[in-house]
């Protein structure tokens, strides 16, 4: 089934909600996701996540934020925010619910 067509505009949206998840885990976490933010600046935010949800493992930031209580600043939380939704087929939206469901996360 192919995905409906999205605005570029809610692609660059994207892209800098996910640099501003990076400052806030930064600024409240004392977290630097330095490969993170290394992934979004060489390939945008939506391929960094389309990426990030593709491996099987999960990743050791969530982990991170978990331990920090903010599992709202990590990049799944973000993929499920209704604006972004459009931008992301069942499956990877599916993974993101599933990762923060098992970190006890209902957002």
């Amino acid at each position: 089934m192919k995905q409906p067509e999205f605005d570029e505009s809610l692609e660059k949206a994207f892209h800098h909600a996910m640099l501003g998840i990076y400052e806030q885990a930064r600024d409240a976490c004392d977290y630097r996701a330095v490969r993170f933010l290394q992934m979004v600046s060489d390939r945008g935010g939506l391929e960094t996540a389309k990426r990030l949800l593709a491996q099987e493992e999960i990743q050791a930031g969530l982990t991170t934020l978990w331990e920090c209580q903010r599992l709202d600043l990590s990049m799944e939380a973000l993929v499920l925010e209704p604006r972004f939704k459009l931008l992301f087929n069942e499956s990877e939206l599916k993974t993101a619910r599933e990762r923060l469901d098992a970190f006890g996360y209902r957002g």
